[in-house]
């Protein structure tokens, strides 16, 4: 089994932040969540998180492993520190920065595949960068790494390398263990380098593995607000490629914004200005934006939204949204209804080919199958201390600028004439009208 060691203690100042540099997020995730889903990807199931005090509570989240490196002394005291809470065991072990959320499980499976039955004790992934870099250089000698030299200790020779160092590591774990315990702190500094092995590896005799990542990105180091932005538009590219590549069309990469874990049938569109997160779902033959927000939303087949925000939403198949609707709190919308312009639905259900077509407001609301909700509608649902429920039946015809007072409910069949208070409960089939509304008179 690979085991492996996560890199999470640095401060990130460069952040100027009160967070956590890996607990910043990046197309709605933790930096260090992509790391650690790139380890499991890998098949690297055994996960030590080396962090901060400040990462004791969050941490828990992503059900790893972790202890605290108390003091600041260097990735190499880091590793130590993380190896004297993992019981020694021969094999291999990974060891990577938190704050690379780019990183791929096939490279870092690479990596460490780069090791089985060979003599090295070590492999590292390299890439070419532009330059000026802040990543250390890889320096060779007859095509063979020798050392890596940190920025801050490099000669201007050596600042012309354009082989930088990735930071990620394969070693096997026994010689890791002995070769940790031989680090100093002669450096600019004065910490326990984690490059320094290179060195004192080959000088032993022993083989260093470069394996060179082909895309220097899929390497990027996240160090202030800058690369963060960088990282994030890399990943939004890559998340729309793939469900591009899956069948959906998606009108303007640039400018939709899409989430890990997210399920999007095919033959789907998403038009620009769209932003689509927390764990959605959208079925087949969809049309989603332009200007939309879906967060949370579970929408079924031929469903479109428009202008619109849906979150926390469950929606049925053949439903239009839109222009200009927020649905919110746990709203469910049966099949073939119609929520049209300026609607707000908050924590309801409507039942089957319901229609709210206008400037109307459903809060705590049941709607039963075939109800036209007339424009300017409003549930009046909270009374100053606590929310009420409004229950409409089958077929009923809510009049435009009805105002239903909650706790009340509207029987099958019903008719609320234009501008009623319906303060009391409408039996089936009866007709109402007026402030506060009262039954129609036959004629």
């Amino acid at each position: 089994m690979i085991r492996a060691i996560v890199l999470a203690a640095g401060k990130g100042t460069r952040m100027k932040s009160a967070r956590s540099k890996v607990l910043h997020e990046i197309c709605g995730r933790p930096m260090l969540w992509y790391v650690v889903q790139a380890l499991r990807q890998a098949g690297i199931g055994e996960i030590v998180v080396v962090i901060n005090s400040e990462l004791r509570d969050e941490i828990e989240a992503f059900a790893v492993e972790s202890v605290v490196q108390e003091e600041q002394l260097g990735t190499g005291h880091a590793v130590a520190v993380a190896l004297e809470r993992l019981e020694p065991r021969s094999g291999r072990l990974v060891v990577v920065c938190g704050d690379m959320p780019l990183v791929t499980g096939e490279l870092l499976a690479e990596m460490a595949g780069s090791l089985d039955g060979a003599a090295s004790v070590m492999a590292l992934v390299t890439a070419k960068m532009p330059l000026p870099s802040n990543f250390g250089r890889i320096v060779r000698r007859g095509g063979r790494v020798q050392r890596i030299v940190e920025v801050r200790d490099a000669t201007p020779e050596q600042l012309a390398i354009d082989e930088m160092n990735a930071g990620i590591y394969a070693f096997d774990e026994a010689a890791l263990r002995d070769a940790v315990t031989h680090l100093r702190t002669d450096n600019a500094q004065e910490e326990y380098y984690l490059t320094d092995l290179v060195e004192n590896f080959v000088s032993a005799g022993k083989d260093v593995r470069p394996v060179l990542a082909t895309d220097h990105l899929s390497v990027l180091g996240i160090n202030d607000r800058v690369e963060l932005a960088q990282a994030r538009k890399e990943m939004n590219a890559r998340l729309c490629a793939a469900h591009m590549r899956d069948g959906v069309t998606i009108v303007d990469p640039d400018t939709t914004y899409l989430e890990p874990e997210l399920e999007i049938g095919e033959d789907t569109v998403i038009y620009a200005n769209t932003t689509i997160g927390r764990l959605s779902s959208i079925g087949r033959n969809c049309v989603v934006g332009p200007n939309s927000r879906l967060s949370n939303a579970k929408l079924g087949d031929r469903v479109t939204v428009r202008e619109s925000v849906v979150r926390d939403t469950t929606a049925g198949d053949d439903i239009s949204i839109g222009p200009f609707a927020h649905l919110r709190d746990e709203t469910r919308l049966g099949d073939k209804t119609h929520v049209g312009n300026f609607v707000e639905i908050k924590k309801s259900n409507l039942a089957r080919r319901v229609k709210v077509s206008h400037l109307s407001y459903l809060g705590d609301a049941t709607i039963g199958e075939e109800t036209n909700v007339g424009a300017g509608t409003i549930t009046c649902n909270f009374d100053g201390e606590r929310k009420h429920p409004t229950i409409v039946g089958r077929n009923v015809a809510i009049g435009s600028n009805t105002s239903l007072v909650a706790p009340v409910s509207v029987g099958d069949g019903a008719l609320t004439g234009a501008g009623s208070v319906v303060t009391k409960d409408v039996p089936s089939g009866e007709r109402v009208a007026g402030n506060p509304a009262r039954p129609m008179r036959e004629k």
